[in-house]
């Protein structure tokens, strides 16, 4: 099938069947699966995040799984670069993007106009900055920040250096305020696409979860997450992670294992919960009942495609 579509997103929250439909649907329309899990972007963090095995991949091409240390950061802005870079690559080749996940920011980021404030950055204005900063003072500069950007002035402290510098950094750089840069940003889509959700019923998700977690302490999360500990990766973005920062708490003696559980079950309820409530207020999404099986679903996915054929 020849489609008029740019790239195809599906999203859900955990639990969901995403990976399975994914997979399949990638072998039907010639695609390529980009990830769209902000925590599947890491190295050593596999059973926790649910990360797809090579054996499911089914040789289906992957991409941006496994390349960051998991002591780096990576932020919604390195995602967005990255994947639009990697929808090029795969279009280039004759192949049909497909962005997989539940990261509902990230997602968005790629396929809406969304500008963050890191891009507008130029070192040698910043270093400038903090040469003036320090000739001048932190009053001199606060005041030309009162002058070009006030609502900026009201929310930052003279006395914080940083956020000083970067405020007037943003301006120098763009030409606008830091709000100026951001307004009315995610709103217009920069591709031509498509984004299928997968949804069922609360009560039976939970279940799903609660089952998930129990299999990921059966397949090895604890000696994972204890191989991670051991290595010193300490207070960095990876960790933080449900189902690692809980499994922290009890190897650090401040929990028992069954409560650590527990915990991971709790909060990747609640996390499930804040994706549906994101995915359903930000974004215009095809809803399929998860329910219903992959391949039923794959069938009227193909149908619904078929309006995008060319």
């Amino acid at each position: 099938m020849k489609t008029e579509l740019d790239v195809l997103a599906i999203v859900g929250p955990t639990a969901s069947g995403k990976t399975a439909l994914s997979v399949e649907l990638a072998k039907r329309f010639g695609g390529e699966i980009i990830n769209g899990d902000s925590m599947q972007v890491y190295k050593g963090l596999d059973i926790g995040t649910a990360k797809i095995t090579f054996e499911e991949m089914d040789s289906v091409p992957h991409h941006l799984f496994d390349f960051k240390e998991p002591d780096e950061p990576f932020s919604v802005a390195n995602y967005q670069r990255a994947v639009r870079g990697c929808i090029d690559e795969v279009q280039q080749r004759g192949k049909f993007p497909i962005i997989v996940g539940g990261t509902g920011l990230y997602v968005q980021s790629v396929l809406f106009d969304f500008r963050f404030t890191e891009e507008a950055a130029d070192l040698e204005v910043r270093e400038r900055l903090e040469r003036e900063l320090e000739e001048q003072g932190a009053a001199a500069l606060y005041e030309r920040l009162v002058a070009a950007d006030p609502a900026s002035a009201e929310k930052i402290h003279p006395n914080n250096h940083r956020r000083l510098i970067r405020a007037l950094e943003i301006i120098e750089v763009t030409g606008k305020t830091k709000a100026d840069h951001e307004d009315d940003a995610g709103r217009a889509p920069l591709y031509r696409h498509l984004i299928i959700g997968l949804d069922m019923d609360r009560e039976l998700l939970y279940e799903r979860i609660n089952l998930r977690v129990d299999l990921m302490m059966e397949n090895g999360l604890l000696d994972e997450v204890r191989s991670l500990w051991e290595q010193g990766i300490r207070g960095v973005q990876s960790v933080q992670a449900i189902g690692y920062k809980e499994l922290y708490s009890y190897l650090e003696g401040e929990t028992t294992l069954e409560a650590a559980v527990e915990a991971i079950k709790k909060n990747t309820r609640n996390y499930a919960k804040r994706q549906l409530t994101y995915f359903r207020n930000k974004m215009e999404i095809a809803w399929f009942d998860a329910e219903q099986g992959t391949t039923e679903i794959l069938e009227k996915i193909s149908e619904l495609m078929k309006d995008f054929e060319r």
